[in-house]
């Protein structure tokens, strides 16, 4: 049976597969040129930099600096590079592209958009909406290997998400029926009616343009006492300290907003929130057995005092 790890290999090189069947990159000559894939992307960064090295570009493109170098040579033979001196590294030489190479690039630029435009219009709104949506992700995943993680207040549309997010994992990871959606959505709508920047707050965690995370604070039903409530991380987020930074975070301000007390409700079968509620410093007060949403569950209390607590 294939492995989580086969089949992720699987759908990347399916994607490059039909990326460079789409695209043409296997042909000969990239766009009808009279370039090659490689010579097109060496040709690229000639036009789009300014004295480069062929080392610089053989990094860059990740290719063979002896490829590079044949290129470059066959570039200067057609009248296409010119070279000089480097005054800082006198065994390597600055490239440029000549007004022929210019031109060269510009035809060779003008057939790849055209290309690429044509494939773009031959898709239907949705698919090309699908498409540019997917390319940006992609770009954005190897553009920021290390994602930065990032605490927002709430935008138009995120009572919404999170209300859909959580009933989505819950349902996938616990088997809760709508009941718990409901209970989101009113708790939310709640949350909304009732908010007093001097008393509520919440926060929306991002790693890139994308929502992994939220937790809300929310008076408590005692003077003093406030509730943590709907934490949430998504499954490729975790691990990543989001949980942990959105409950400090919502701690930090409870106590800024003068609350002694933080109180939390949840279910033992959410071992890793439980776990970070522990760590932060919360303990189990109260539990109890009760059938919610579709399910028998435990029930716990967890409270924290904020007048001892530390960050």
């Amino acid at each position: 049976m294939a492995t989580q790890h086969d089949q992720d290999v699987a759908t990347l090189r399916a994607f490059n597969r039909v990326y460079t069947t789409r695209l043409g990159l296997l042909d000969a000559n990239y766009d009808g040129s009279p370039f090659t894939l490689s010579e097109a992307r060496i040709l690229y960064e000639l036009a789009n930099g300014t004295d480069l090295m062929g080392a610089e570009m053989a990094r860059t493109l990740r290719l063979d600096p002896a490829q590079v170098s044949r290129t470059v040579k066959r570039f200067s033979a057609r009248g296409l590079v010119t070279a000089r001196e480097n005054p800082a590294h006198g065994r390597h030489q600055l490239l440029s592209l000549t007004d022929e190479g210019r031109a060269a690039f510009a035809a060779l630029d003008a057939g790849t958009r055209a290309r690429v435009g044509d494939l773009i219009e031959s898709l239907r709104p949705f698919q090309r909406s699908r498409l540019l949506s997917a390319a940006t992700e992609i770009n954005a995943v190897f553009d920021d290997l290390e994602p930065e993680l990032t605490l927002r207040g709430l935008r138009p549309g995120d009572l919404g998400l999170v209300t859909a997010r959580q009933a989505i994992l819950y349902a996938q990871e616990y088997g809760w029926n709508r009941d718990y959606e409901a209970l989101v959505a009113q708790i939310l709508a709640d949350f909304h009616q009732a908010f007093d920047p001097l008393k509520d707050d919440a926060w929306i965690a991002d790693i890139g343009r994308r929502m992994v995370g939220s937790v809300f604070l929310v008076r408590g039903g005692e003077t003093g006492v406030a509730r943590l409530r709907l934490l949430y991380v998504e499954p490729d987020a975790r691990g990543m300290g989001v949980g942990k930074q959105l409950v400090a975070t919502c701690i930090a301000r409870a106590r800024a907003l003068g609350y002694q007390r933080l109180d939390l409700w949840t279910n033992t079968v959410l071992a890793a929130a439980r776990g970070i509620y522990q760590r932060a410093g919360f303990t189990l007060i109260d539990q109890a057995p009760h059938h919610s949403f579709g399910h028998d569950l435990v029930g716990q209390t967890w409270s924290l005092d904020l007048k001892s607590w530390k960050a």
